[in-house]
């Protein structure tokens, strides 16, 4: 099978390999006044269920992984106080990445579905490192033969105007002084809900390098034709992530990637 895009595409629940499962409640701190699920707080319920597959297959010892790309469906969001069930499983394997598909389930009709794409990282030196045979042997059987790349998909940020600016909290990072992958939903949100969000919707968000405390970054912000809203999170160094929310998209063909 040729190498796709990682995270570029949902994928079914496979027919053999490993799923793992556990149910989730929409707490008070994680709906808007709106009362739905807001995306930061869906990224945290991705992140976390991604971290307990991992160790509940024993890999405890090894979690330097990072996010490379995040995209999120929301076919009928999840509301506050609804329970949700949500199932996740390895979709795809690159060299020194893996793509992580979750789908979630809510018992008052919340239907999301998600895939991302993890690097794996030596934590001596930061650079990607090769997957384990072992973790082959636990994660590849529901990937099947799908190879992955991890090819970035949006394109560069446009000239900013100096208008738009975002400072992350101490309460934005992690152990690792980093800013969350979560957090970047955050600012999106403020963009995103004075323009209107409703559901079915698609959103996405690439990760290019950290970012860390006291940082303020520049946040162009764009709107395709569609409607589809574009955010760029830009600091000295160049882009450091982008994201978009917009149409759900219609299923289509998967398209080339590029690594191993």
């Amino acid at each position: 099978m040729p190498r796709v895009v990682g995270a570029g595409n949902l994928q079914p629940l496979p027919a053999t390999g490993r799923r793992f499962s556990d149910t989730r409640r929409v707490r008070l701190d994680e709906a808007g006044p709106d009362g739905l699920l807001r995306l930061d707080a869906l990224a945290c319920h991705l992140q976390d269920i991604a971290t307990d597959d991992y160790l509940d297959a024993g890999f405890g010892d090894d979690r330097s992984w990072v996010l490379r790309r995040l995209l999120m469906v929301v076919h009928a969001p999840a509301g506050f106080d609804e329970t949700l069930t949500l199932t996740t499983w390895c979709s795809g394997l690159g060299s020194r990445w893996a793509e992580r598909s979750t789908q979630l389930r809510g018992a008052r009709g919340a239907q999301i579905d998600a895939a991302a794409l993890w690097v794996h990282l030596d934590p001596a030196n930061g650079i990607p490192r090769r997957l384990a045979g072992r973790f082959e042997e636990t994660f590849g059987p529901s990937a099947g033969d799908r190879r992955v790349g991890a090819t970035l998909l949006h394109p560069p940020a446009p000239a900013d105007d100096g208008t738009m600016r975002w400072e992350p909290r101490w309460c934005d990072l992690d152990v690792l002084g980093h800013v969350n992958n979560a957090a970047y939903w955050t600012a999106v949100l403020e963009e995103a809900t004075t323009r209107g969000l409703d559901a079915p919707y698609r959103a996405e968000i690439e990760h290019r390098s950290a970012v860390g405390a006291g940082q303020t970054l520049d946040t162009p912000v764009s709107v395709d034709t569609d409607g589809t809203l574009r955010m760029w999170f830009v600091n000295e160094a160049g882009l450091c992530a982008s994201a978009l929310v917009g149409p759900e998209p219609s299923p289509c063909p998967e398209t080339r990637g590029d690594g191993g």
